[in-house]
């Protein structure tokens, strides 16, 4: 149960209990109770006890509007088909996402400039974008410094099967896994980059400080860490979250 989605998921099914009790009582009560209402009643009820079960707040109104919304697809009438279907691609983009609480998140060309450069200066390097997502960072790392070994780690199927790919027809020396990247070894590694997100910062800082050799970096985008102060901040884009630098 601490995966937030597992307790969203529970927070639903037990305002199923309540709403029908509520049903019940206006059905008694001589009140009419439409589809409507009693999606409305089931949401507001996963609502408070998903704040019960201390969930974040944005997923406050993900719960009040996830019955009228199902409630409207079925208004909808569209084929079973379909919403396999897009399960499906869903499941490919984002695949475990609901575990780890990473979702897909782009960084841009001004973020991989700025990590081009902080690279080691005169000598080959390795270096790993985890969670790589479509692969861009590699592949302009790769472009960058090509005395330098450029990883990238996905979990999520076809955004590494396209960074693959991209890598393959374009003659990259960039090289794409698929996995988990706590299944590496960050031993070996002389810098790894992360944009992930805030749910997976104390486990990715546990496994720095127990794995990186001395003068590698992490560096994070967007995300930093309450309990670690990083050695340097850099702004890559006025307006535009900063690059977080941990040196070890």
């Amino acid at each position: 149960m601490r995966i937030p989605a597992l307790r969203a998921l529970a927070a639903q099914c037990i305002a199923l209990l309540p709403t029908a009790l509520a049903a019940a009582a206006l059905d008694a009560a001589g009140a009419g109770l439409t589809l409507f209402t009693a999606a409305l009643l089931q949401g507001l009820f996963a609502m408070l006890i998903g704040w019960r079960l201390r969930l974040a707040i944005w997923w406050r109104p993900m719960l009040l509007l996830f019955p009228l919304a199902l409630l409207s697809a079925a208004a909808l009438g569209l084929p079973s088909w379909l919403y396999l279907l897009i399960f499906a691609a869903l499941l490919l983009v984002y695949w475990s996402t609901f575990r780890t609480q990473v979702p897909y998140y782009p960084s841009g060309p001004a973020v991989w400039q700025a990590v081009a450069a902080l690279l080691p200066q005169g000598r080959a390097a390795r270096v790993i974008d985890i969670g790589s997502g479509l692969g861009g960072m590699v592949l302009h790392l790769a472009r960058a410094r090509p005395d330098c070994d450029c990883l990238g780690i996905e979990l999520a199927p076809l955004p590494w099967l396209l960074s693959w790919l991209r890598a393959k027809l374009g003659g990259s020396r960039a090289r794409f896994l698929r996995g988990d990247y706590q299944g590496l070894d960050f031993s070996q590694f002389d810098l790894v980059f992360a944009y992930l997100s805030p749910a997976a910062m104390d486990s990715l800082m546990r496994k720095c400080r127990s794995e990186m050799k001395s003068g590698s970096l992490l560096i994070s985008y967007e995300f930093s860490h309450s309990a670690c102060e990083p050695v340097k901040t850099i702004l890559t884009t006025e307006g535009r979250p900063p690059l977080y630098i941990w040196a070890f």
